[in-house]
């Protein structure tokens, strides 16, 4: 089930680079072609997607290994990868806004953008199609990098929008014989490279405050704990955490149970734990449980000694 998920994930992250790197090639051909720095910084914003995906999928990669495999080395060469990305995307961005703006201080070419329309439909075609399968997989699987992915392409929808305003506007500006019209294309391509700059800076944020913790709901935590205590041995829940690796989850659980088993009964308590939670909760693909006795407290500690003698002792 862990394969397939991971497969499937894999999978819809590629088609995200795939698409993106497709229209960045057609969005920046026919951007050069027809002189439209809002269709060139579109393309820049497709190239832009393409190499965030392309974090996505480090990560992906390494949140496959166990967590027992993993190690801070690991994790900061997975860091430092993301933040180089992040520095292309931004310097991407900068350029871009850069030649957008000098556009604004040359003659406005009065080339024929209808070929950029076009271009932009097609963008937006494929782009809602990227982001309708991106976000059915992020929901069925419960990915994070999916749901991040699937917002990544809403995000190059927008981007084409205003890139299709901006030449809709120079467009208009033949028609209409305004030559002001004409300057909505570049001041598009600055809105867009704004766009990535901020794309790339969100990418940044992410890789250096990233959290492997995160806290379940107490309606999930509850379950898991409902779960946990009907199995034989078990006396008290005492802590309950959850660590997101990827796509999916790993649990941390503190138990306590009777002084007087053995090792081997206390042992065989925590596999019966961890088997449970794992059959009856998919998400969760790794379960570390701690053993712990129990402890009445005092000053009532030794009236349940007693009490203590009659609790499970037998593993089953």
């Amino acid at each position: 089930m862990e394969d397939e998920r991971f497969q499937k994930t894999q999978l819809a992250v590629w088609g995200g680079i795939a698409g993106n790197a497709a229209l960045a090639c057609l969005k920046g051909f026919v951007g050069v072609m027809v002189q439209s720095s809002a269709l060139l910084a579109d393309a820049a914003h497709s190239a832009s997607g393409a190499i965030g995906s392309s974090a996505a999928l480090i990560r992906l990669r390494s949140d496959q290994m166990m967590p027992e495999a993993s190690n801070p080395h690991a994790e900061k060469k997975v860091s430092v990868a993301t933040i180089l990305l992040a520095i292309i995307i931004l310097v991407v961005g900068v350029e871009m806004g850069i030649s957008a703006i000098k556009n604004m201080w040359v003659a406005p070419e009065h080339s024929d953008k209808k070929y950029a329309l076009a271009a932009l439909g097609i963008s937006l075609l494929v782009k809602e199609i990227m982001y309708q399968y991106t976000t059915r997989q992020a929901k069925r699987f419960g990915s994070q990098e999916l749901i991040a992915n699937s917002r990544g392409h809403r995000s190059d929808i927008y981007s084409t929008i205003v890139a299709l305003i901006g030449i809709f506007g120079a467009v208009m500006a033949s028609y209409l014989d305004v030559s002001l019209l004409y300057y909505l294309d570049p001041i598009a391509g600055i809105v867009i490279s704004l766009m990535i700059m901020r794309m790339g800076y969100s990418l940044v944020q992410a890789a250096l405050h990233k959290k492997q913790e995160y806290v379940l709901q107490q309606e999930d935590a509850d379950d898991l704990i409902a779960v946990v205590q009907l199995i034989k041995g078990v006396i008290t829940v005492d802590d309950l955490r959850a660590r997101e690796h990827g796509h999916y989850v790993v649990v941390d659980i503190k138990i306590s149970v009777n002084p007087r088993v053995s090792v081997w009964e206390g042992h065989e308590v925590s596999k019966k734990v961890k088997q449970q939670l794992m059959k009856r909760f998919h998400h969760v693909s790794d379960v570390h449980v701690h053993v712990a006795p129990y402890d009445a407290g005092y000053p009532y500690k030794h009236s349940t000694d007693s009490e203590l003698s009659e609790l499970p002792s037998v593993i089953h």
